[in-house]
């Protein structure tokens, strides 16, 4: 109910108030309130407008407890009668348009750049934590906390208020919300940390939005991509995990358990979208998908196709992990010792020395270029790196079975 109801709250108090910080912690007081108290009196009524009736009383008392404190709000307060009057509370439900959507447009706003546009959003729509963030930046968490501070004092700075965009406004902000909707996704597809996998409701919230994105704006190209992209990869979910919540990897999924539903409407969509140039980078990567997509089995992979896809991957939108990926298709089309030179480069980078991908793909390669003993120390090394248990458990198996064979 919490990720349901969250940004309808959050796009209340923000189209209420205004200043993003303030209503981040009203909605977490309220958030504690609700549980603590829900257990004890049964859900209410109205959830949303329950939430949304405390919170702006826990923002208001915080208005009021400021301006009791500071001499110069007081003397504002004397000289504009009307400057300390408090908005009042509005108990109506947020009905009509879809208020995630509307937020993720609000939050991206043009006084930030597109990277702190992003990982606020990020913040304040998505509810990912900073560490999560992090990971899809590289760089650690403390960086990441504060480069969100920089953004806050950024907006406040500029007197940012947050009301929506007019249409014409939009596409100037569809490149950071498309950047919102594949990071949610990709959380949602292939968790950081934890001791599950997927997290399918997020992977599905973030495909639904990115929908209403399509809508919006049904002859953005870049957008329909994305949404290719995202039914593509979401399409192999079933059988990403084993009974036991385990990883299975590409090679190994039993692709009868791929949703065709998902893939023909991906390759629908993707086949609406490429003869339109320019070719984004969300449509390479739907590209991409969908060659994995209509190859019957492992084995029938056309691995060249998907090298010379990343090769333009790599000019439009590069990337480390672009690159780590790109790595894996031309070492299954020309060699694992050409892919392997790929990643030397990322070996220079500390962000990516300390990302557990890096060591795992590393791994694999040797691997497959038969040095067992330089690819036990990479599966040993990725298997420390990773947060995630059931990332952590496959990479020990290959590890296991490796040193066993050796």
């Amino acid at each position: 109910m919490w990720r349901r109801e969250a940004p309808h709250v959050r796009a209340a108090l923000l189209r209420r108030y205004g200043h993003p910080d303030a209503c981040e912690d009203a909605l977490q007081d309220a958030a504690e309130v609700a549980a603590a108290r829900w257990p004890l009196t049964g859900l209410p009524d109205e959830p949303r407008a329950w939430l949304i009736r405390v919170a702006s009383r826990r923002l208001i008392d915080r208005m009021r407890a400021e301006e009791a404190r500071t001499r110069r709000e007081r003397l504002d307060a004397a000289r504009q009668p009307d400057a300390g009057v408090v908005p009042p509370v509005d108990d109506t439900p947020v009905t009509g348009a879809d208020d995630t959507l509307q937020l993720l447009f609000l939050c991206c706003h043009p006084a930030l750049s597109r990277p702190s546009q992003v990982a606020l959003t990020l913040r304040a729509v998505a509810g990912l934590r900073v560490e999560q963030i992090a990971a899809a930046y590289l760089v650690p968490a403390r960086t990441m906390t504060q480069r969100l501070s920089r953004a806050r004092a950024t907006l406040r700075e500029a007197g940012a208020r947050f009301t929506m965009p007019p249409p014409d406004a939009l596409p100037d902000r569809v490149a950071a919300v498309l950047d919102v909707c594949h990071l949610v996704f990709s959380e949602g597809y292939t968790r950081t940390s934890g001791d599950q996998l997927l997290d399918v409701e997020l992977a599905e919230e973030a495909i639904r939005l990115t929908r209403q994105v399509h809508a919006a704006l049904p002859d953005h190209h870049e957008v329909t991509g994305a949404l290719a992209l995202m039914l593509l990869t979401h399409a192999r979910s079933p059988a990403r995990t084993d009974a036991a919540g385990d990883l299975v990897p590409l090679a190994d999924q039993d692709r009868s358990r791929w949703r065709r539903e998902l893939v023909d409407e991906g390759v629908t969509l993707l086949g609406r979208a490429l003869p339109h140039g320019p070719v984004g980078r969300y449509q390479l990567q739907a590209a991409i998908a969908a060659v994995h997509a209509e190859a019957p089995a492992f084995p029938d992979t056309d691995w060249l196709q998907i090298s010379v896809l990343y090769d333009m991957l790599s000019r439009v939108a590069p990337s480390p992990f672009v690159t780590l990926n790109q790595a894996v298709a031309v070492a299954m089309a020309h060699g694992p010792d050409v892919g392997l030179a790929l990643l030397d480069p990322l070996l220079a980078d500390p962000a990516m020395r300390g990302h557990h991908r890096l060591h795992a793909v590393r791994a694999h390669l040797l691997e497959l270029d038969g040095d067992a003993q330089a690819a036990a120390e990479h599966y040993r090394l990725a298997a420390r790196l990773t947060g995630s248990l059931p990332e952590q458990r496959y990479l020990n198996r290959r590890l296991a079975r490796l040193t066993s064979d050796s």
